[in-house]
């Protein structure tokens, strides 16, 4: 079946009027320099030309593609395709005037663009104001003073609803609308703009000729993976759920009480959604897996932060990429964020970076201690005392476990997962010998030890029994003997500032 959108602005709610009311007020105070911070660019020109003729003062736009032009023109002022040039004219042209520069941040890398920008904004009593987006969530130095950064506040659940019902209804004539959950439709395009949730509402109506529950699901993993191509995130599959972890009883009963936090019924008893978790603790001991596991037991996605993608050579491109993959983050909620091995990317010193890492870090912990419901954000560490102070304080994280090496019941929990995983009987081995064998060994390397016995056991043409497996683990050398100075330390912190994951051991 063929569907071809209602075309015009019937569906667009246009820019809220609160929107228009600040930025009014920040042109009529006369500041020069504005960074613009949204993904609906639709809204945000909308909004600007509004507050713009409430003040009386022309609006011109500037992007790469067209040059420099009047709202009152179609033609492009003549050699302003180059970012100098045009701001170079509006400086030149010397009257009121509120000149929009799309996607703007190569000019932080132009040292005489950023020049020319500065002259404008001192002779800030004609009236003039200068729009950026594309910019830095944080100003840069060299326009500290001089420039504020204005954000279009997101829309509200009740205006996306009056999006989505307008969206929905235009559907009705060409496709067949049936057992259709609005909330759930309206939560899995909240954090898009509307063009975007437009676009995906349509695609899955089309596909099949029919809107219906199941496509509110397909409908927030697509919005998912398309935030994802655009920071410094991974969507993933959680495949796994908190079932599939061997011991950590601890941990495990603290998320089954915390995820009742996200139920409906939560707020209306005084509850807040819970905000996140820190997991400290001995490589290879499930660190990650619990990550996944959250997310999978949640039935929430999964979106993995990049940590080696954060950090760019450019002034200001680091703090940038952060904020886009936390906006990202909230625009996918309800979503587990994962940010592993989380020392790597936030504890570096600032000498050797112009500061970027710290500028990033500030970024980060402004967000923990803020960020809105629907993101629950797992950070994993593996070596706690290259974080600053400031991340392990209360009230970035709900809560700081630690996991150790796993005690004698959880390597055995752990030893018959993966012996079954291979279509291997528990039962067929002998619990002591190998509960003895493994002795300080972490999960992965009891992991790795069998998938080495099983080598073996092939090449020797026979089965795979305790004999064999407790001979592999005897000559495989654990992280807690090879590094055991380390190990102690790390358990001596888990001791004393976080919460057992584990429960003590019963055997």
């Amino acid at each position: 079946m063929r569907h071809c959108p209602a075309k015009g602005r019937q569906r667009y709610l246009g820019p809220m009027q609160g929107d228009v009311n600040e930025l009014r007020a920040l042109l009529a105070s006369r500041h020069g320099i504005l960074f613009a911070h949204s993904r609906d660019e639709a809204r945000l020109l909308a909004t600007i030309s509004d507050a713009a003729r409430d003040v009386g003062i022309p609006v011109w736009t500037w992007s790469a593609a067209s040059g420099l032009r009047s709202e009152h023109s179609q033609a492009a002022q003549v050699n302003t395709d180059d970012l100098r040039q045009a701001l170079s004219f509006v400086r030149d042209l010397n009257r009121p005037m509120v000149a929009t520069l799309l996607d703007a941040d190569q000019i932080l890398d132009d040292p005489v663009a950023l020049r020319i920008l500065k002259e404008v904004a001192a002779e800030g009593m004609t009236n003039r104001t200068v729009i950026l987006t594309g910019m830095p969530a944080q100003i840069p130095d060299a326009l500290t003073g001089v420039a504020v950064t204005w954000s279009l506040r997101p829309l509200t659940r009740a205006e996306v609803e009056q999006h989505v019902e307008r969206t929905v209804n235009s559907l009705r004539r060409s496709v067949r609308v049936t057992d259709l959950d609005m909330d759930r439709l309206v939560d899995a395009v909240l954090g898009l703009s509307q063009s975007e949730a437009e676009r995906l509402i349509v695609r899955e109506a089309v596909t099949d000729g029919e809107l219906s529950g199941e496509d509110a699901e397909r409908i927030h993993r697509a919005k998912a993976e398309m935030l994802s191509d655009d920071s410094p995130l991974d969507l993933m599959d959680a495949e796994v759920t908190l079932g599939d972890v061997g011991g950590l009883e601890n941990l495990k009963q603290w998320l089954a009480v915390r995820g009742r936090g996200f139920e409906p019924e939560a707020k209306q008893f005084g509850l807040t959604a819970p905000k996140g978790v820190l997991l400290v603790g001995v490589p290879g001991c499930g660190k990650s897996l619990v990550a996944r596991a959250i997310a999978g037991t949640w039935g929430m996605a999964l979106a993995a932060l990049d940590t080696s993608r954060l950090h760019g050579s450019f002034i200001g491109e680091s703090e940038k990429r952060i904020k886009r993959a936390l906006d990202a983050a909230e625009a996918m909620a309800p979503v587990v964020l994962w940010v592993d091995e989380i020392e790597k990317a936030f504890s570096g010193t600032s000498d050797h970076d112009g500061g970027a890492s710290g500028r990033v870090m500030s970024v980060l912990l402004n967000w923990l201690q803020e960020r809105p419901d629907g993101v629950f954000i797992v950070a994993t560490s593996n070596d706690v005392t290259r974080l600053p102070p400031e991340m392990t304080r209360r009230g970035r994280f709900d809560e700081v476990f630690f996991i150790d090496l796993p005690n004698t019941s959880e390597r055995l929990a752990i030893l018959a997962h993966h012996l079954r995983s291979k279509n291997r009987d528990p039962a067929r081995f002998s619990a002591q010998a190998l509960a003895d064998a493994t002795e300080g060994f972490s999960g992965a390397e009891i992991e790795s030890a069998i998938t080495a016995a099983l080598y073996l056991a092939f090449a020797e043409g026979a089965a795979l029994d305790t004999e064999r497996l407790v001979r592999e683990l005897e000559q495989t050398v654990p992280l807690s003997r090879m590094r055991p100075e380390e190990i102690a330390q790390l358990r001596q912190w888990g001791r004393q500032h976080a919460r057992r994951a584990s429960a003590e051991d019963a055997s």
